[in-house]
């Protein structure tokens, strides 16, 4: 799974000591990308209090923009002039997720939960660290403490569950959510794919006429019915248009993202086939798919001529062939 922030929420927890410094949060908070932020203690000198505070504005505004490592360096400073603050470690720990760098990343939010152990946000937190590692386990057991702070969050434990392979335990639970609210498109895709999982449906075999799959899809709109398509399409800007329309109808099915990619990647559109992989990888739900577009994505950034970006992809697909 991706790990960026949501817009205009960064400053809404946060409680600053002047008006001046409120209107500078509100003019940041238009600017930056975060999620959420954790109040500033108030145990400083007035003096070091505004030195501390724009040592963490200037973090915040280094990640926003993607510099992470200087990020980090105003936020060492900031721990320089108030150590142990949850809002510093938080801004550590996301700094680090970005980096990739997984340890310090779950080092500084252990710190922080220490601190505030019911606090939501830094509990969502770690459970994004430890799904970027694939450490389903125990992101489920930190996802059932964030579920029992707020039950509208048991879409991602059921994501988790499905995610490690337990498809009996995330029916259960998209069965719950179905009881209070409508499901979700991605959760809708689950039910439908892992809930017939097992069982082979054998009627309503396509004709192999091009023309009556196009007009079976047509009036049923269902994935098979797409898949039966695309299977028997042969023209590449038909098979597109098809797909893209398949995404429209089923945007959490990871496949159609990887086949769009493979033909952009046809077509020596390589940004393009990133930007698509990109968007859909946080849907793969196998290892098998996931290889796939680990090496598609490698061979993109190869041909763009980015070496760090197609050497990360080679070691995550390394990892997964061990």
């Amino acid at each position: 799974m991706k790990c960026r922030d949501t817009k205009n929420e960064i400053f809404k927890k946060v409680i600053l000591p002047s008006k001046l410094l409120f209107v500078a949060f509100f003019v940041f908070s238009n600017i930056l990308v975060a999620q959420d932020s954790i109040p500033i203690a108030k145990d400083l000198t007035e003096e070091k209090e505004l030195e501390f505070q724009q040592f963490f504005f200037k973090a915040l505004s280094e990640k926003s923009i993607g510099n992470y490592q200087n990020a980090i360096q105003n936020l060492e400073n900031c721990n320089q002039i108030l150590q142990n603050d949850v809002s510093v470690y938080f801004e550590f720990s996301k700094n680090y997720l970005l980096l990739k760098e997984y340890l310090q990343a779950q080092e500084y939010i252990q710190r922080a939960i220490e601190k505030q152990p019911k606090n939501i946000w830094l509990l969502k937190h770690q459970v994004r660290i430890l799904d970027n590692q694939r450490n389903y386990s125990e992101a489920i057991r930190i996802q059932e403490k964030v579920v029992a702070l707020d039950r509208k969050e048991k879409e991602g434990l059921a994501t988790l569950y499905v995610k490690s392979r337990n498809y009996k335990k995330a029916l259960e639970i998209i069965d719950e959510i179905e009881k209070n609210r409508p499901l979700s498109s991605r959760l809708r895709y689950f039910k439908k794919f892992y809930g017939g999982r097992g069982v082979k449906k054998q009627k309503d075999v396509p004709s192999n006429s091009l023309d009556a799959l196009k007009r079976r899809f047509e009036n049923n709109k269902s994935f098979e019915a797409l898949n039966a398509l695309l299977k028997a399409i042969k023209s590449g800007e038909e098979r597109l248009t098809y797909l893209n329309k398949g995404l429209e109808l089923f945007p959490a099915q990871a496949g159609l993202y990887y086949q769009k990619g493979q033909y952009l990647f046809g077509k020596e559109q390589y940004q393009e086939t990133i930007s698509v992989l990109e968007n859909g990888i946080d849907f793969v739900i196998e290892d098998s798919m996931l290889k796939e577009f680990y090496q598609l994505l490698m061979k993109s950034h190869q041909k763009m001529g980015d070496k760090n970006k197609e050497q990360q992809y080679k070691l995550k697909l390394d990892k997964l062939n061990r």
